[in-house]
């Protein structure tokens, strides 16, 4: 082989290796990034929860949601700290503590009364009287006495015994709502690309429940939802095309409020650009007919040139097709990563009376 060939292709292949490296280096989005570590945390046998929730944001990875102990927590915090793609890691995990067993109850102390009481020691046996005092009556003894008293002393009360304060009832634990799972939302602002901006946030309600993995309800229908406009585009004059690009922010569930990551729901209008060439290219035609007839070549020219004015008027003056979404509109999303959420069997208007 000859050696300029030999080395023409060693510089194809170092292209092909240095192409190929730089298509495996592309950094991950911020889902894939969540979904890497949700994964590598729950392959963790020293992670034992099932409530932690991942978020990610240009790198930056917020851990929520519940821990069985301070060591599981840092293990979490640990394995997605080394996920590629995560340059910080915001740990709010919390601990939950077991419920504390009740107190016993402290014993009543009921005081000895009258009857109870340990009688006085016999008095010393006295020697008879001389037979001249037989006849006598003899006094009462002392044990006689105190039996006399005991008998006619009403006995004490016994103090009332208060019942224990049972324990308060443990908190509910977060429930998983799995990645992929469809939240169906009911618009309460309307939408309008020619009116609306980029970064303006929106309001909704959730118009179907959320269930876990095994269809159980876990937040009814009813509830607030926050989105955003990610990107809003106005049809223009001559040329151009609406757009409205939007996603879902947070939910609000009994005064808690939890981040929602969720997939883009986008909408495009027709555009005006062809309609707007005919017109101006048709008027400028029929002003130069008109001025060729009242002027000849020099009148063409102006003909042509006043047409053309009157067409991009006729033109200017209608829009391409604006996207416009009232309220009431249902639209459809779809979580990309779990959600953990405190459950509830109650809707938003479940303690609100109704008019009748």
């Amino acid at each position: 082989m000859k050696p300029k060939l030999a080395l023409y292709l060693c510089a194809l292949l170092l292209a092909g290796s240095l192409g190929l490296a730089t298509g495996c280096s592309r950094a991950p989005n911020d889902a894939q990034v969540a979904g890497n570590v949700q994964s590598k945390i729950y392959a963790d046998p020293n992670v034992q929860s099932r409530q932690i929730t991942v978020q990610s944001a240009n790198g930056v990875v917020t851990l929520t949601g519940y821990a069985n102990s301070d060591a599981e927590r840092a293990t979490a915090a640990g394995d997605a700290a080394q996920v590629d793609g995560v340059k910080t890691v915001v740990n709010n995990l919390e601990v939950s503590a077991p419920a504390q067993a009740a107190a016993p109850a402290p014993q009543p102390t009921v005081e000895p009364t009258a009857q109870q009481e340990e009688p006085p020691a016999p008095a010393p046996e006295r020697r008879r009287a001389p037979r001249r005092v037989r006849h006598a009556q003899a006094a009462p003894s002392q044990t006689e006495s105190a039996n006399t008293m005991a008998m006619n002393t009403p006995p004490a009360p016994a103090e009332s015994v208060q019942p224990a304060t049972p324990p308060p009832p443990p908190p509910p634990k977060p429930v998983v709502v799995p990645a992929g799972t469809n939240m169906a939302i009911r618009l309460i602002d309307s939408i309008d690309s020619e009116r609306n901006q980029t970064g303006q946030s929106f309001r909704a309600t959730l118009d179907s429940p959320l269930v876990d993995e095994n269809g159980n309800v876990v937040v009814p229908a009813g509830y607030d939802v926050t989105g955003r406009l990610d990107e809003v585009k106005s049809a223009g004059r001559f040329a151009g095309q609406s757009d409205v690009v939007m996603s879902l922010t947070q939910l609000s569930v009994n005064g808690r409020a939890y981040n929602l990551q969720t997939n883009q729901y986008s909408r495009k209008g027709s555009s005006r650009g062809k309609a707007t060439a005919a017109k101006v290219g048709g008027g400028a035609a029929v002003g130069a007919i008109l001025g060729g007839l009242l002027g000849g070549g020099k009148g063409a020219a102006i003909g042509a040139t006043v047409g053309a004015g009157a067409g991009t008027g006729v033109s200017g003056a209608t829009k391409g097709q604006q996207i416009v979404l009232p309220s009431e509109t249902v639209l459809n999303f779809q979580l990309q990563s779990p959600l953990s959420v405190i459950p509830t069997s109650k809707g938003p208007n479940s303690g609100r009376q109704t008019l009748n």
